[in-house]
């Protein structure tokens, strides 16, 4: 296949501001509580155990890891050292009654809403971050907020850039006029997280458009199975899934692990330009992308779509756009008062982590300037289109999404219409009412045999057969074979969920997608990242009984949720549930996101975006 040229202008991309100090200080600070003395060791505001870095660790300067910290400080070192007051008009006037006295709330009202308040600095905002946010050891990020506050004390006092305008309907593309391009997807993660790309990739082929996805080696198969051009991508999925299970899929833990995790995000960033630009590895095509499709841990993919002046869209499993319904899932954020904020702490501890090293592939592959924390900024946060993979029926868009973000529906790719079971399997469930199944795909468990026997033990006490999927966590392993229980490799979940009675699985988009579709009441069992979201929400639905963290998984409690699941009013949601989603087609919804928001001609330069007067720590750093 000859390199075709893309069917329309490449958009001209802003420069990056620039600065040569843009080195960030990390510090630790013991905050006083309200009678003056310190919180330290044995504090509950503070938590000496937490280690502080993005999903790689916070590094200083040189690369050391700071490790054992308390608090994030991201100030310039300048700053930390200065006593040089502000000026009154920096900062944010809000409205309160002249008898009214400074309470706690009030004052973490007023940090609150200056992070987002353009009247003062960005240096100002950085040093609000540190009074506000805690990072806990367990991998994610609390806030101390008074629980009187009200989500509209923290209002940012202006419209935002993500505020409700009336979208233009995905049914108005007309997909079958768009010119043949050529698209790179950049996807990191497990299989589950790269399925529904593998769905989308095949959709825009039947378009006409030519598709490569760069994921992991370890997808290989699975992409030219389906009849997509693979290109590999640096980091090792087994790897980086170990770590998220231990971490939380945030922060390390230790020391120890900061190296081996650095190495697995530098192998990442630094393998993105090659997808994008190099001819196929095994044929030796040409390929030049016309655009880009990626999901959020791809890191560096905007700094990618910079250099090379071409479009990106990303697409996610997980909400990563701030909004005022519900908290980052990284976040343990209870009142809605901080739900839009522990967006912007998430994505600044992040950026901590990768600095470093998005700014070394920014000077020495991608040719471009360094950005600084909270400079470089390339637009406001809604300039990147962003689809999400998921069910409005189960989470709708929020009210504060603006239009160029979509909610397009679960992503299936079919995998049931050319399997067949194996004749053990088909016999074993004729033997029988339908099963429970259990099973947590890709991730690794602690203690294998002990989940085993818990989970063997919840289906005797509960009188129902089961299924085990051994998956890469090896579950399995029983002293002696159980009629009642059938021991599964790998079979497809639309297949498999259409024959069980409920599921119990891990949380993840997909699986829970799948679960959800086939009719079937949901337990999840969360490890990390988006899957206490998702247990939470098939909760809030009616679906499933509440999340159990793995770490709090017990023989009573799979006992509870069996027979929460087994409730026939549990079941009758489900099915509302599933028939809802009937006729959603999540695959043909992100194929029409992508391609309303994709640039048809070079813009006129006046008519550039603007800088956002919203404070957003996501855009400045060319974050999805």
């Amino acid at each position: 296949m000859a390199e075709s040229s893309s069917k329309f202008d490449r958009p001209s991309s802003p420069s990056s501001s620039s600065s040569s100090s843009g080195e960030v200080s990390v510090a630790v600070e013991k905050d006083s509580d309200e009678n003056g003395s310190k919180t330290g060791d044995e504090g509950a505001a503070v938590d000496n155990r937490a280690s502080v870095g993005g999903l790689v660790g916070i590094t200083d300067s040189s690369g050391t890891p700071a490790m054992e910290l308390t608090r994030v400080n991201t100030l310039p070192p300048e700053i930390l050292t200065s006593e040089k007051p502000q000026s009154p008009s920096h900062h944010l006037k809000l409205e309160r009654s002249k008898t009214e006295t400074p309470t706690h709330s009030s004052g973490f009202a007023q940090a609150a809403a200056k992070i987002f308040d353009n009247k003062i600095s960005e240096q100002q905002k950085l040093k609000l971050l540190k009074r506000i946010a805690t990072v806990k050891d367990d991998g994610t990020v609390e806030f101390e907020i008074p629980g009187d506050v009200e989500p509209r004390v923290l209002g940012t006092g202006f419209e935002s850039v993500h505020s409700a305008v009336e979208d233009e309907p995905l049914d108005a593309t007309e997909l079958q006029y768009i010119p043949p391009i050529q698209i790179v997807m950049l996807i990191v993660g497990t299989r589950g997280d790269v399925q529904p790309f593998i769905a989308i990739g095949k959709r825009l082929q039947d378009f006409g458009h030519r598709v490569r996805l760069a994921t992991h080696a370890n997808f290989k198969e699975f992409v030219l199975t389906a009849g997509l051009e693979f290109y590999p991508l640096g980091g090792d999925p087994k790897i980086l899934a170990g770590y998220m299970v231990k971490n939380k899929g945030f922060l390390p833990s230790g020391p120890s692990e900061i190296p081996t995790q650095r190495a697995q995000l530098k192998d990442i960033i630094y393998s993105l330009l090659s997808p994008c630009k190099e001819p196929d590895m095994d044929t030796g095509v040409p390929f030049k992308a016309d655009a880009i499709i990626a999901n959020p841990p791809a890191y560096g993919h905007t700094h990618v779509a910079e250099a090379l002046k071409i479009p990106i869209h990303i697409f996610f499993t997980m909400p990563w756009t701030p909004t005022s319904e519900f908290p980052h899932p990284l976040s343990r954020v209870k009142q809605p008062a901080g739900y839009r904020l522990s967006y912007q702490i998430v994505d600044s501890l992040i950026w901590l982590g990768i600095r470093d090293m998005i700014n070394d592939v920014r000077k020495k592959k991608l040719k471009l300037r360094p950005v600084t924390y909270l400079s470089g900024s390339q637009g406001s946060e809604s300039d990147i289109p962003h689809g999400y993979i998921w069910s409005p029926h189960l989470v709708p868009k929020p009210k504060d999404w603006g239009p160029k973000i979509d909610v397009v529906g679960f992503c299936f790719l079919d995998l049931a219409s050319g399997y067949e079971p194996p004749e053990v399997l088909v016999n074993w469930l004729k033997a029988g009412p339908k099963p429970i199944y259990i099973g947590f795909g890709s991730l690794p468990v602690q203690e294998p045999e002990k989940m085993t026997e818990t989970i063997v033990k919840a289906l005797e006490i509960t009188g129902q057969r089961g299924i085990i999927n051994k998956g890469w966590g090896g579950l399995g392993n029983m002293a002696e074979p159980k009629d009642s229980v059938y021991l599964l490799d790998n079979c497809p979940h639309d297949w498999l969920f259409l024959q069980c009675a409920a599921v119990v699985h891990h949380g993840g988009a997909g699986t829970t997608a799948a679960g959800l579709k086939a009719a079937c009441p949901t337990t999840v069992v969360p490890f990390f990242g988006d899957q206490p979201f998702w247990g939470e929400r098939v909760h809030a639905r009616g679906v499933g009984p509440p999340p159990i963290p793995v770490d709090e998984f017990s023989l009573d409690k799979l006992v509870d949720a069996i027979n929460f699941m087994l409730d026939p009013k549990v079941k009758e949601q489900a099915v509302e549930l599933a028939k809802a989603m009937e006729n959603e087609d999540g695959v043909t919804g992100a194929v029409k996101a992508f391609f309303k928001h994709l640039p048809r001609k070079k813009p006129d330069p006046e008519q550039l975006p603007k800088r956002s007067s919203v404070f957003s720590i996501k855009s400045c750093f060319g974050f999805s």
